[in-house]
Formats: C-alpha cells, sequence, structure tokens
C-alpha cells in the first residue's frame, strides 16, 4: 500500500509545474493601508504587503481580528484603495470596482423584492444591454438561455427547483448563502472573493457548503481567495494558505506570517479531517502562527501506520 502522506506528497510534486507556469492573476505591490485615527494619529492596517497569487489557486487566508484579511478583499475588489502601493489584476492596476472578481461576503445580500431565480440572473441580465437591446427579439432568446444557466447552477448548490420562486425571506440562512455564491459564479469571474462567507452557518450546512466550494474549484478553477478565522476550513479547501498578522511596529517587514502550498488530496473533506498528517498541519498552523514555532521551521509530517500496515 502507498502511504497517504506519500501519495500526499506526490500529488503536491505533480502540481508544481502547472502551478508555476500559470500566469498571475492578482499582484499586491508595496501596498500599505493607513487610517487617520484622532487629530494628528493614525492606524496601519498593512504595511509593505507584497503578494503573487497566480490563476487556479485556491487561497485561504487566515489571521486575527484586525489583521487586514477583509481590507485585501475589498482592495482587489475595488472597493478600497491603498494609502501607497498597487493593486492588479490580470496585470491592470485596480483603480474602481472590477467586475472581473465575485464576492461572497459574510451576511448574504440578496434582492429582497426578487425570487432566487431573479437574484441569481439579475448580473448578467443587467449587464446585457440597456433598455432599447431588451426590446429586440434577441434578448428574449439571450433571457431563456440565461434561465436554463440559473437553474443549474442553483441545482448545482444543492437547491430544489420547487424553492426557485420563493423570496430571500422564505429561504434559510444557507439557502440564502448558497444564493449568493450561485449569483456570483453566474458572471463567471475569474477571481472568487469570499470574506467569512460561511461563518454564520450551522456546522452541518457549512460542511456541505465546504464540499459543495470544493467540487466547483476543482471543476472550473477559478482563482479564489477565501478569508476565514477557521484554521480547519482553511486548511481543509485551501491550494495555498496566507496568515496574516496585526501590524504592531514600524520594526515589522510585512503582515504575513507564513505563506505555504497545502498537501491535496482527492478524499472527501470529512475524511480528510481525521487524518493524522491534517492534525499535525492544524498544529503546526496555530503554533506558527501565534509564534511558539521558529518562523523558518517547516511543515514535517509524520506518517502513521496502522496495525495492517496501511496509512491512515
Amino acid at each position: 500500500m502507498v502511504l497517504a502522506a506519500l501519495a500526499m506528497s506526490s500529488l503536491n510534486e505533480s502540481q508544481e509545474p502547472e502551478l508555476k507556469s500559470a500566469p498571475i492573476e492578482i499582484a499586491v505591490r508595496d501596498v500599505t493601508v493607513s487610517y487617520p485615527v484622532g487629530k494628528n494619529g493614525h492606524k496601519t492596517v498593512l504595511s509593505g504587503l507584497n503578494l503573487e497569487i497566480r490563476s487556479g489557486e485556491f487561497v485561504a487566508v487566515l489571521g486575527e481580528t484586525g489583521c487586514g484579511k477583509s481590507t485585501l478583499l475589498r482592495m482587489i475588489l475595488g472597493q478600497e484603495f491603498p494609502t501607497s502601493g498597487v493593486v492588479e489584476v490580470d496585470g491592470q492596476c485596480i483603480n474602481r470596482v472590477d467586475s472581473r472578481c465575485g464576492y461572497v461576503p459574510q451576511k448574504y445580500s440578496l434582492f429582497p423584492d426578487r425570487t432566487m431565480i431573479q437574484n441569481v440572473m439579475y448580473g448578467p441580465e443587467n449587464a446585457y444591454g440597456g433598455w432599447f437591446v431588451r426590446l429586440l427579439p434577441t434578448f428574449r432568446k439571450f433571457k431563456r438561455r440565461l434561465r436554463g444557466e440559473a437553474e443549474q447552477q442553483l441545482l448545482r448548490m444543492g437547491l430544489r427547483a420547487g424553492d426557485f420562486h420563493k423570496y430571500p425571506h422564505q429561504l434559510s440562512g444557507g439557502m440564502q448563502q448558497r444564493v449568493a455564491i450561485a449569483q456570483a459564479l453566474m458572471m463567471k469571474p475569474p477571481v472568487l472573493l469570499m470574506d467569512e462567507a460561511f461563518s454564520a452557518l450551522d456546522p452541518s450546512t457549512r460542511a456541505s457548503l465546504q464540499q459543495q466550494l470544493r467540487a466547483i474549484w476543482q471543476e472550473t478553477k477559478p482563482t479564489v481567495l477565501f478569508v476565514t478565522h477557521n484554521t480547519s476550513e482553511a486548511l481543509l479547501l485551501g491550494s495555498r494558505l496566507i496568515v496574516l498578522g496585526n501590524y504592531r511596529e514600524a520594526s515589522q517587514k510585512s503582515n504575513v506570517i507564513l505563506d505555504m502550498q497545502l498537501p491535496q488530496s482527492s478524499e472527501p473533506i470529512a475524511v480528510r479531517k481525521l487524518s493524522r498528517e491534517f492534525q499535525e498541519l492544524s498544529e503546526f498552523v496555530k503554533r506558527r502562527a501565534y509564534g511558539s514555532t521558529p518562523q523558518s521551521e517547516p511543515f514535517q509530517p509524520v506518517q502513521e501506520i496502522s496495525s495492517r500496515g496501511d496509512a491512515i
């Protein structure tokens, strides 16, 4: 039998050439973000941040409250701008809200006066053209095709056809968040930004959405930035982990505490999280993030062998 740890290692090695040859989708170059505080002071959230994220990566971002995780997402989306430095998506400097980025916030933001299917169709329908264009026969054909795509996207997120005509107030929190993700994916964005998207959900719904998001990423490979406070969630979903720390003093060179590639596996999330290697990785990240592990120490998993000689 091949050890599970060795299988993960060989899978990582097979992905490395593909990853290194992928174009840089997101570039954060020497970015600093400061806010005025009081009359003369200021608060620095991010300082000298440099990141390159390649097309198709699933980057999980961990960090303490106030370390700049959400600020980073808002800058990539174009809702906020750095005090100094540059943020680029697909080689272009971000100077306004960027339609190449889909965004799913912690609190689902659906239109209350639109049904589930109408919410999902809204983005592409609104981008199609002005009112004159909508009077043409081609628009009716487009709308029929769009409806079919919206229905498939909702079914893919685990929603039932019988619920498509319900309004947001008739849906549970988990259902609303599934609609919000489908809404973002309908625009076929090359970049998907998710800010604590699952944190308000119950454990069962959260686990289901984690599995569905992972499957969507494996199938279509958008570039994903997934902000979370949950270490296990970050390690189970991401292909790469970035841990940000709070900026404290001018002597701190960067907010990045840890930046590492994560082991990949075809096993279901519920199985992976029980493995010995996953538990070791989780402990390593927690120690590294909170300062009890030397910053230069790499992750070295211990291979666990069962009494039958099989890897657990």
